[in-house]
């Protein structure tokens, strides 16, 4: 079978999970779903039943007070534009919009959420800017944004046809970070992250895959320090070389001082900034020292075989 993310690699049996097929490509490595599985319509009733609900409103209340306001936050280090326009894409209930609007309550305005499969109305967010429906249905274009914990519950065509709005919807040079568990993260950390049922994770996407996906679009995928789990994509960016991780950091360093101002210009001053940038430098050291240690070892591997 061809890889349906690639199209170029061959699948190969990866696992069965809730007696439901997975496969790996031997090219993108990404893992996924048996095609079976795709075409069957009690999937797509499942997958945003009552059980899925009610386990996806505790997981995004602790992701939206917790982590996700660490990505927001670097989000706008990282970028190369002000951020006038920031949307959160699969928004789910839109708790992550009621924790910017408490943390940064005098830029709450600039952020929205839409969600094309919402939850039963009394878990909705209501937040101004909290939106039922298709990222195209929007009036606005966006600066910045995240999607988390989304496309795994995507097969490539409907990822595409995400992304291709995304870019409609995008100024240049937006800047987008997008959260879910690439193959490396579910084989070394959570072979559970896969879920057909419950959960409906059916897809991990490798970055390698996902690339030749948003660079159709006009998005440049930059992957991120020590995250199996996370990567950015740039609108129509405007470098030509491919980013390093110091490049990367560089960039919180250099960030923009509008950018910066809405973070710290706020009910909880520094909080959000500190967050960022915290979060960004703890990666970012993690990989280095995960690159050193494998320098190291490379080198006692070479006088081993120098001293036989």
């Amino acid at each position: 079978m061809e890889c349906l993310v690639c199209n170029k690699g061959n699948l190969k049996h990866y696992s069965i999970i809730d007696e439901v097929h997975y496969f790996e490509c031997d090219l993108c490595q990404s893992l996924c779903v048996d095609q079976t599985f795709l075409s069957c319509n009690s999937n797509k009733k499942t997958n945003y039943g009552k059980s899925y609900w009610e386990l996806e409103c505790f997981s995004s209340r602790e992701r939206s007070y917790g982590s996700s306001v660490s990505r927001v936050g670097e989000v706008f280090l990282y970028a190369r534009r002000e951020i006038n326009a920031f949307i959160d894409i699969g928004s789910g209930p839109g708790y992550l919009l009621d924790s910017l609007s408490s943390l940064l309550p005098n830029i709450k305005n600039i952020f929205h959420g839409i969600e094309l499969y919402p939850p039963p109305k009394q878990y909705q967010s209501k937040h101004a800017n909290y939106h039922i429906g298709a990222l195209e249905e929007l009036d606005d274009k966006f600066d910045a944004g995240v999607c988390v914990e989304v496309i795994e519950h995507l097969a490539p065509d409907q990822l595409e046809n995400v992304i291709s709005q995304l870019a409609i919807k995008s100024n240049p040079q937006a800047l987008f970070y997008f959260n879910s568990a690439q193959p490396s993260f579910v084989k070394n950390h959570d072979p559970g992250y896969l879920d057909p049922h419950i959960r409906g994770h059916i897809f991990s996407y490798s970055l390698i895959g996902l690339a030749s996906l948003f660079e159709r679009h006009g998005f440049t995928l930059i992957p991120m320090p020590a995250r199996d789990w996370g990567f950015l994509v740039e609108y129509q960016s405007i470098r030509n070389q491919k980013l390093s991780f110091d490049d990367l950091m560089s960039r919180v360093w250099t960030a923009l001082p509008e950018n910066v101002e809405k973070l710290r210009n706020n009910l909880f001053g520094n909080y959000v900034y500190t967050s960022a940038l915290e979060a960004a430098r703890c990666y970012y050291e993690t990989e280095m020292t995960y690159q050193r240690a494998s320098w190291g070892r490379s080198l006692q591997d070479k006088l081993k075989s120098l001293n036989k």
